[in-house]
């Protein structure tokens, strides 16, 4: 929340005991606390984290998406500034990389750098906490990454010391043109009015690995209306399948950071990366969380982004509070689409009792909590 009459309203609305707290926590007690936890500390719980949403099978583990996301930092130390493009003015920046499951469209993990680290620097450790997670069988998981990931030295680190197949463009440059031109068309094989692929071994200059292979997309009908794009894959595969099906999904990423950037991968207040690393793994948490209640009140709620569920259903619901016996007993009047809410919330002890869970919650002193609406 921002705004000062929002954030001191919190306190007039019973959020501190849904926190299972006395008061609602400041920004120097939230900073005071991420401060005594280290980066490892948070790698270690985004690594349990997926781990759990992977037996919940939020993931599919077939297709990844990995991208860096560089978020605009406030922080008041001298770091080096970022351009997104050609016209806008140049600005600081805290990096972030995430990986992303493109099946199911669900996070699996991210890291963080300061904007000194290149993605080549940063993506390796980004794909071993990947593997923690997901623990894939050598070619069974496809990385599907951005040109910027085009390096001899990630290139060949992914097919020497990961189990993941990689797929990266290739630069739109003249030599690499040049090179796609020059190939035979008898090469090329027809899949349908304008569209012609090719797969041959690639040698990467600079690489110490490969050879690879490269996967071309031609484009149009006549030599003079051709146009190529290239692609660089570490493992043989069926070209069409990947370029027409399996790469066009990595712009899940984007869908996601407009979607849920909003719970904190938005803007960075400081560049110390144990807070930047324990703040953003709290908002993976929260997003887990958001899913699971998603995904159990379904439409029209599955499709909202983070915002618009913030002031469309938490901060819409308007009810009070009282003890009976103990049992914390939360009555929400004229909530919004209520019979989803209902069907999944009303006697809640008892749900959570014949699933085999203690209804008992430890951060609200073992008090069993259920919900009415009228």
């Amino acid at each position: 929340m921002t705004g000062v009459r929002q954030t001191r309203g919190l306190s007039q609305k019973g959020f501190e005991l849904v926190n299972g707290l006395p008061f609602v926590a400041s920004d120097q007690a939230v900073h005071d606390l991420l401060e005594a936890h280290t980066v490892a500390e948070a790698q270690n719980l985004q690594r349990w984290l997926g781990l759990v949403r992977r037996a919940r099978g939020h993931f599919v583990g077939r297709l990844l998406a990995i991208d860096p996301h560089r978020l605009r930092s406030y922080s008041q130390r001298q770091t080096p500034r970022y351009r997104g493009d050609d016209t806008s003015k140049p600005f600081k920046t805290a990096q972030t990389f995430f990986c992303l499951d493109a099946d199911s469209h669900q996070p699996v993990c991210f890291t963080s750098a300061s904007s000194a680290v290149s993605v080549t620097q940063a993506s390796p450790s980004l794909l071993a906490l990947a593997e923690a997670i997901l623990g894939p069988q050598p070619g069974q998981t496809l990385v599907v990454a951005d040109t910027e990931h085009y390096t001899a030295q990630f290139v060949d680190h992914v097919a020497a010391e990961t189990p993941f197949d990689l797929l990266v463009p290739m630069p739109h440059s003249q030599p690499i043109d040049r090179q796609m031109r020059a190939v035979p068309p008898e090469t090329f094989t027809p899949r349908w009015a304008g569209l012609a692929t090719a797969r041959q071994p690639y040698r990467l200059k600079n690489s110490t690995g490969g050879p690879y292979w490269q996967l071309i997309q031609r484009t149009g009908e006549t030599p003079e209306t051709h146009e190529f794009t290239g692609f660089l894959g570490t493992a043989d595969r069926d070209e069409l399948d990947d370029l027409t099906r399996e790469y066009p999904q990595r712009w899940h990423v984007e869908e996601f950071f407009n979607a849920h950037q909003a719970l904190g991968w938005q803007r960075a207040g400081t560049l110390n990366q144990n807070i930047r690393y324990g703040h953003m793994t709290l908002a993976l948490v929260a997003q887990a969380a958001l899913h699971q209640l998603r995904s159990r009140l379904g439409e029209p709620y599955g499709s909202w982004d983070a915002e618009h569920l913030a002031k469309g259903l938490f901060r819409a619901l308007d009810g009070d509070l009282r003890v009976s016996h103990d049992t914390l007993l939360v009555t929400y009047y004229n909530a919004p689409d209520a019979d989803p809410l209902r069907a999944s919330f009303e006697h809640l002890p008892e749900r959570l009792a014949a699933e085999g869970v203690d209804p008992r919650i430890p951060w609200l002193y073992d008090f069993k909590l259920d919900f009415r609406f009228k």
